[in-house]
């Protein structure tokens, strides 16, 4: 069976893959809001730590909300610009530094900074390692409440996307696809990449946010976005 709402052959060929035990294999909406205003802004935020362990214990548990993606794809950028605190996380020159999960603490949640994927010049070793901690902690962290899964808008998905796609699916947690430096193309050319992805990702329209550090553009919405899904009950 293939994936619900997938065309029948993905960009490059990829095979589908059948679901397993009857579960619809999508990635769930992640839950969007209309309101323009971005309050992680106006809510304190906090560096908690950097940790090897995946399913390390935060004191308070509360809901984590985690982004994930490329080394290269503009993370650490991103996260700065949803809190407005320039330099919260830093923005490495190297791709591939951040090879623990870093917390940071907001009232009601956490948001989880995971290691940036598919860094060329990553040992065997540190791409097994990244491997078991990416998969543990999106397959058994219990206070896991969605993830952010930051995509470049100016390339197709690639191996490693959709492996991580896979993951994420099996996971079964709510996840938004944000398509970062939206900045980098024309206003229209940008829409027609959005479409373009979802499409070759199985997306619903409202599962894509396309935004850009740079200009602000889509950071107070997906700053409502994850704010929504932290407080779900």
């Amino acid at each position: 069976m293939r994936r619900s709402g997938r065309p029948e052959a993905r960009t490059g060929g990829r095979p589908e893959r059948k679901g397993d035990g009857g579960r619809e294999p999508h990635l769930p909406p992640f839950g969007r809001s209309d309101q323009p205003a971005n309050l992680l802004h106006a809510v304190p935020v906090e560096f908690v730590g950097s940790f090897p362990d995946p399913l390390v214990r935060l004191d308070p548990p509360l809901p984590e909300v985690a982004l994930i993606g490329r080394s290269n794809v503009g993370k650490s950028s991103l996260l700065n610009a949803l809190v407005g605190r320039p330099g919260l996380a830093r923005v490495s020159g190297t791709p591939g530094k951040t090879t623990l999960l870093n917390a940071f603490r907001l009232p009601s949640m956490y948001l989880i900074d995971l290691p940036g994927y598919g860094f060329a010049r990553a040992g065997k070793a540190a791409r097994a390692g990244y491997r078991r901690l990416i998969t543990r902690y999106l397959g058994e962290r219990s206070t896991l409440a969605g993830v952010v899964w930051l995509l470049d808008v100016r390339h197709p998905p690639s191996a490693d996307d959709l492996e991580i796609q896979d993951l994420l699916i099996a996971s079964g947690r709510p996840v938004l696809a944000v398509l970062t430096k939206a900045d980098k193309l024309t206003r229209s050319a940008r829409v027609v990449r959005a479409r373009e992805l979802a499409s070759a990702l199985g997306l619903q329209d409202d599962q894509v946010q396309l935004t850009s550090s740079s200009s602000g553009e889509g950071i107070a919405e997906l700053g409502q976005s994850i704010l929504a899904i932290g407080e779900r009950p």
